[in-house]
């Protein structure tokens, strides 16, 4: 595509980004272990919409906009912070665990899951204000310095991205939820993970609120 620099150099460190272990892959893993595969993805798809989403931000400055604000970005780090933490909360809660088998026989509260595990990976990736500086200082690198005014050579990135995403947390979403099957039918370890999960949010939360803004 026209304004595409390296792009081999991209998609090989595009693939070496998307693996390495994050909230978003947390987040994924979380879901598909306590909650099954379709959980799984249904993050996946929706940490992947909030990559289209930063796309298009740093595709017509807004993301440099929100990088160069204090208050702007101290606005998405403290809700990105705060959203983490709450999850993080939520998982230490006692509260009532249902088997994942259990959605199979009400196809209401089963929409409202997948409304829920759709948003969670939206909002975790968007409020996330590491996610907005590596945008704008990665994608620029391979777009030609007469095209870095031209969206279209951020979306044709973002969309590989968002692709290479898709493709990695579904895989990891479906081996996941293979791997904890047989693990989750004891209440013992959905505590144990609903623990280790609630503790790793925080951590990441508290992570995200001393982010700093360059």
């Amino acid at each position: 595509m026209d304004g595409i620099q390296q792009f081999t150099t991209f998609f090989i460190a595009s693939i070496i980004f998307v693996m390495t272990p994050g909230a978003d892959t947390m987040l994924i893993l979380n879901r598909a272990m306590l909650h099954g595969k379709t959980a799984g993805l249904f993050t996946t798809i929706g940490v992947n919409i909030g990559v289209l989403v930063h796309t298009t931000f740093a595709a017509f400055g807004l993301s440099l906009f929100i990088a160069n604000s204090i208050t702007l970005f101290a606005i998405v780090k403290y809700a990105g912070a705060a959203y983490l933490i709450w999850l993080g909360a939520k998982q230490l809660l006692p509260r009532n665990r249902q088997r994942r088998s259990s959605s199979s026989h009400s196809s209401g509260p089963a929409r409202t899951g997948h409304v829920f595990h759709l948003a969670s990976g939206i909002l975790t990736n968007v409020l996330n204000p590491k996610v907005i500086l590596f945008f704008i200082a990665f994608f620029p690198q391979f777009i030609r310095p007469e095209s870095l005014h031209n969206p279209a050579p951020f979306i044709f990135l973002g969309v590989v991205y968002a692709l290479l995403g898709i493709l990695w947390f579904s895989l990891l979403s479906v081996f996941a939820a293979s791997a904890a099957e047989r693990l989750m039918r004891t209440e013992r370890f959905q505590t144990w993970m609903d623990r280790f999960s609630g503790v790793v949010f925080i951590l990441m939360g508290i992570k995200i609120a001393l982010t700093r803004q360059h």
